[in-house]
């Protein structure tokens, strides 16, 4: 039998309160630290070219367990989005995975063999945006990490799901089904 712990995907959408671009998108992989998700994981941090990564801290000196980073899914190009990305997107990212912990939706004596990798949206026009609402911002990035973390651990949607809304479902953006 394979390690239950060795490859989980999950994603989530969380939506913006009306009149911003704070939606939320993350996209997860977690597994075991010795196993395909921990090499990735490893090979990011030597990454120097392309999207930024970084740890999701609570503070310096506060690393989450599990070990998670972070990859804007944008290339950041100003301080601007830098300085989101590092601050009220990393903040909720690491909130929301010490949140999964206490609920138990990540098992405690698995968080020091288990590792995130985040795929993060960061709308480019919320650093351009004079009514950016940063508290918005940390609740989707929250609310959509802690989901998409759930969801992966429970592999949902399950197939059985997927079959069933084949044809009842269609793709949000641009469906061509």
């Amino acid at each position: 039998m394979t390690h239950p712990y060795i490859f989980h995907a999950g994603e989530a959408t969380v939506l913006a309160r009306e009149g911003q671009f704070t939606d939320a998108m993350p996209e997860i992989l977690i597994g075991a630290t010795d196993g395909p998700v921990g090499h990735a994981f490893a090979g990011m941090m030597a990454q120097s070219k392309g999207h930024t990564a970084m740890f999701a801290i609570r503070a310096c000196n506060q690393l989450v367990r599990p070990a998670t980073i972070m990859v804007p899914k944008v290339t950041l190009k100003d301080s601007a989005n830098i300085d989101l990305f590092g601050g009220v997107v990393q903040s909720a990212t690491a909130d929301a995975v010490v949140d999964c912990l206490i609920d138990g939706i990540i098992p405690r004596g698995l968080a020091d063999t288990l590792c995130i990798i985040s795929l993060v949206w960061i709308d480019p026009r919320c650093a351009k945006d004079e009514n950016l609402d940063k508290k918005d911002m940390y609740r989707t990035n929250y609310e959509a990490t802690k989901l998409a973390i759930r969801r992966a651990l429970a592999n949902e949607p399950s197939v059985d799901e997927l079959i069933a809304n084949r044809h009842r479902i269609r793709h949000d953006m641009d469906d061509w089904s």
